[in-house]
């Protein structure tokens, strides 16, 4: 009873125990907001490295592989795959105009099987709206205009069949789908809301692609220079995807690179000469074979099941193209492609990612310590104040456990009580971070989190409540580490000598 009592009046009697809870408090929360924020981070690579690839890619750089549709239907024919898209990646020099021109991926896609395997339709932007975006206040965004609904309904259509009318001509021709921010746009519209009405729509533009194909022996043709209208912009909230993406149609990028089917004409066998009229010899040919050279792609995208191991998923993809491969004799080997899961795609990054918040969460665990030896100091000092206190409680035959006992429980209760706001402070930090960023930039013209330099267009966050017991947990036992020094102390001291303490 007595140890409940004091407890609860050295507590709210002294300022040292509120600034030791509120030290704890801060700790709690800086780790909890550093491993959720750095989590999150890696948390969304991991996913945004699904999204844009599917499970597992087939691919064979530049050169490509051909037969992709007999393949997509082997694959798909399988029982853990759930669906497969052909690709084409090159490098291509853009135009929009004069004064802007810049080099991008440019990814040649089927729009309806790549939604399968990505998504690909929900990352359009320029479709209606019914609600505003998170940071659209007053409703400017041009979505969600009912009079409008009629154009992005069609600019939707060409952005999912990359295929439409022509805006001037009125005919029907290619269409490019852009990231949002290949022209670099960010600071005049924002994937999260409209941050000013000076926005660039670039829909109904003509955009020029300049690519270098490259034969079958891997030697350079002359360069190849097409124009397409841009019938949509897409969104993955992924700043380096959509700053230097562009998805046109399959088939046309496929005739820029010479990756097209195409006839094939030989000249094999023995040399026959030709004779004139009078039996002279006049020259030579050979017997000429005609055949014809099948289409190519240089990547196959492919979806497993929810369920479905990544690595089995790989393994089973290599042997389906294993035995595709020698049914086949143009198609290259398994040793000639690659065939790698998106983990592999992104394992450089992610154990960055991992081995850099392991090193943050150490030296931040490091600088927590610093409560450790706070609740000590705190403690210690409180111990030598209350000396005949201690004294009076062992007179009254309070025994030497039971005195330790008070001091700990007391270092806990810090803990505890710091613990519980940290950990309530981090959570309202962490859900609307995104919002307290903006805040500071709005207010104060302060930008922590550029897009360009940290990959995502908002800042990650992944509170969970297991890493919220963990940081809690750890608050709670280091206060009750730093009160065990100060707490043997009180507990050896002589009742004697404590009463005659002044």
């Amino acid at each position: 009873m007595f140890q409940s009592l004091l407890t609860r009046r050295y507590l709210t009697s002294k300022v040292m125990p509120l600034l030791a809870s509120a030290a704890v408090m801060l700790s709690v929360a800086m780790e909890l907001i550093t491993w959720s924020v750095m989590g999150g981070f890696l948390e969304q690579l991991i996913q945004s490295g699904r999204t844009l690839m599917g499970d597992v890619e087939i691919t064979r750089p530049q050169r490509g592989f051909p037969h992709y549709e007999e393949l997509m239907a082997a694959l798909e024919a399988d029982e853990w795959v759930v669906a497969a898209s052909p690709t084409i990646d090159a490098f291509a020099l853009v135009k929009l105009n004069a004064q802007q021109v810049r080099g991008c991926q440019i990814k040649g896609i089927d729009p309806e099987s790549l939604d399968r395997v990505t998504g690909f339709f929900d990352t359009l932007y320029w479709v209606p709206r019914d609600e505003p975006m998170p940071r659209d206040k007053e409703r400017k965004d041009p979505r969600l205009d009912p009079e409008k609904r009629e154009t992005f309904e069609m600019l939707e259509d060409l952005g999912r069949n990359l295929y439409g009318i022509d805006v001037t001509t009125q005919s029907n021709r290619p269409q490019a789908v852009l990231g949002i921010e290949v022209f670099g746009k960010r600071g005049l519209r924002d994937p999260a809301g409209f941050v000013t009405d000076d926005f660039v729509f670039l829909p109904g533009f003509d955009v020029t692609l300049n690519v270098l194909p490259i034969d079958t022996s891997g030697g350079f043709l002359e360069p190849v220079a097409r124009k397409l209208q841009i019938g949509n912009e897409f969104s993955s909230n992924i700043y380096e995807i959509d700053s230097q993406t562009i998805y046109v149609p399959l088939a046309f990028l496929q005739d820029m690179l010479k990756m097209d089917e195409a006839e094939r004409v030989e000249q094999t066998g023995p040399i026959e000469f030709i004779y004139d009229d009078d039996g002279n010899p006049i020259g030579t040919k050979r017997p000429e074979s005609v055949g014809v050279v099948p289409a190519r792609v240089t990547s196959m995208l492919v979806r497993g099941g929810d369920d479905v191991p990544l690595e089995d998923l790989r393994a089973r993809i290599e042997q389906i193209y294993h035995e595709f491969a020698q049914t086949k004799d143009d198609m290259p080997s398994v040793g000639l492609v690659d065939i790698l899961t998106w983990e592999d795609r992104n394992a450089t990054l992610i154990g960055a990612i991992k081995k850099e918040t392991g090193l943050v969460l150490f030296i931040f665990g490091i600088i927590s310590l610093t409560s450790v030896f706070l609740v000590l100091a705190i403690f210690w000092s409180m111990i030598s104040e209350r000396t005949k206190d201690i004294g009076i409680l062992r007179a009254l035959g309070a025994s030497g456990p039971g005195v330790a006992w008070l001091w700990v429980r007391y270092g806990l209760i810090i803990g505890v009580v710091g613990s519980i706001l940290g950990v309530c402070l981090a959570y309202l930090v962490i859900t609307n971070i995104n919002a307290i960023h903006n805040w500071l930039g709005e207010a104060f013209g302060i930008a922590i989190w550029d897009p360009s330099v940290y990959y995502f267009t908002e800042i990650p966050e992944d509170f969970s409540p297991m890493k919220a017991v963990i940081i809690g947990l750890a608050g709670i036992v280091s206060c009750g580490l730093g009160a065990l020094i100060p707490a043997w102390r009180a507990a050896r001291m002589d009742p004697v000598k404590a009463l005659r303490f002044e």
